[in-house]
């Protein structure tokens, strides 16, 4: 008897996930699967990490509450601290495994494991749905490769042609028995921290966090906070689930239109909206460009002037720079795994033009801290700043002391994460010498 496998990835949630309802529709033994890759803990070129303890933090728990949930079906997740290729291949030889269900990869690396899999069992039926975009590929007005080369184009033909946002899926009703006992969770994995965090992960966490931002009244103030340096309350927030898919952006714009319908429409519910269609724009340009996202170049074939200076990088990534606001922004960041919007920009412009440092270095640290990383969003935003991605202007250079009088002029953001301890930089040569006053 063939069995069915089904691989969760960025899709960490029962509600309005369609390859969920899909899966829900066969009989045969069904497993459910999560595998982390001991390489995401490992250093990489970048001399960084792609799964920092934040992130890590916040996926586990997303992890924990998916297995609770799964119980309530007879179901469970089983968690596998190796390559997900490596898992597929025991399952495919000794479970007779003939079915596996995966969502639609949007990282190229992800969309290469993928094919790879295909590739080794020709026998494999692999079914897969969209879980983590507003709109499915058909519904756009373009193909992948016609992708707008800027997003106020993008912009401007989705809204002339309003694409219809699917009907929200309920989670199932039925799933089918497990093909394995439960397991234990894997000793090998980092510790799990019971510190309460800044944000808590799973699918009943994003859902609590959904009603209690549209049942206040901050959605019709939002375009007006959403620059804040700090605040809960001053942006959605959204970003953390969306990015390990315990909540969906068709969810989220469901929510809002309700919110409309109540309490009216206006500049800052549009602007919620205007924030997930650049998520979309990026999601979009990962799979139009692929492994150029990691590119130097980027999508121009224009190297930036910038090289690498070991101790400018560590300074910019500890909060030592000689620039408070971006001190402030990367010891918030280190301490809780989040920064702001602006704080993104601001700490971005000074890797890239004060400090002279390869982009790429800052997209790594940003992979390894955030908790709402996300491969197509940071790596598409990183070089739309440093002036290789989609950005008409060809760069972005913010002036950190305009920036610092118009978002923390009575330096409270400043003070409360000690930014005010500036370090001047190259105080080191480049074989680490020191370099006299």
């Amino acid at each position: 008897m063939t069995h069915s496998l089904y691989w969760f990835t960025n899709d960490l949630r029962l509600s309005d996930n369609a390859l969920i309802s899909l899966a829900a529709k066969q009989d045969t033994a069904l497993s459910f699967i999560y595998c982390v890759d001991p390489q995401w803990f490992k250093s990489n070129h970048h001399d960084c990490q792609s799964m920092g303890q934040h992130r890590w933090q916040f996926l586990a728990q997303s992890l924990q509450q998916l297995n609770n949930t799964l119980k309530d079906y007879g179901q469970h997740l089983v968690i596998y601290h190796q390559a997900a290729h490596e898992v597929i291949e025991h399952y495919y030889h000794h479970h007779n495994v003939r079915t596996l269900y995966c969502s639609e990869q949007i990282g190229y690396d992800e969309q290469q494991t993928l094919l790879n899999v295909a590739k080794n069992h020709g026998d494999l039926v692999i079914k897969q749905a969209n879980t983590f975009t507003l709109y499915d590929n058909q519904q756009l007005p373009f193909t992948i490769n016609e992708l707008p080369a800027t997003f106020s184009q993008f912009r401007k033909l989705i809204e002339q042609t309003t694409p219809t946002i699917n009907t929200l899926l309920d989670p199932p009703v039925y799933i089918a028995r497990p093909l394995i006992a439960p397991m234990p969770w894997p000793t090998t994995l980092p510790n799990v921290s019971k510190e309460r965090t800044l944000f808590a992960g799973g699918e009943q966490s994003a859902t609590d966090h959904l009603a209690d931002y549209f049942s206040s009244a901050n959605p019709s103030t939002y375009k007006e906070t959403r620059n804040a340096l700090a605040g809960i309350e001053n942006s959605t927030k959204f970003s953390p689930w969306l990015a390990n898919g315990c909540i969906s952006a068709r969810q989220i714009v469901n929510a809002l239109r309700n919110y409309e319908h109540i309490h009216g429409a206006n500049d800052s519910t549009y602007w919620i909206y205007f924030e997930l269609l650049w998520r979309e724009y990026f999601q979009l340009y990962s799979l139009r460009y692929g492994n150029k996202l990691f590119s130097f170049a980027g999508i121009t074939k224009r190297k930036p002037l910038t090289s690498f200076y070991p101790q400018r990088f560590k300074q910019w990534c500890t909060g030592t720079t000689p620039y408070p606001i971006v001190n402030a922004c990367m010891k918030q960041l280190n301490k809780t795994g989040y920064m702001s919007n602006r704080g993104r920009q601001l700490v971005a412009s000074c890797l890239v033009n004060e400090l002279k440092l390869d982009w790429r270095f800052g997209a790594a640290y940003f992979e390894q801290q955030l908790i709402d990383y996300d491969v197509a969003s940071n790596w598409g935003n990183w070089q739309y700043l440093a002036g290789v991605g989609a950005d008409p202007r060809s760069g972005r250079h913010f002036n950190l002391v305009k920036q610092t009088q118009t978002y923390d002029a009575n330096n409270q953001f400043i003070n409360h994460w000690q930014g005010d301890e500036v370090h001047a930089i190259d105080s080191l040569d480049a074989a680490d010498w020191p370099l006299s006053s």
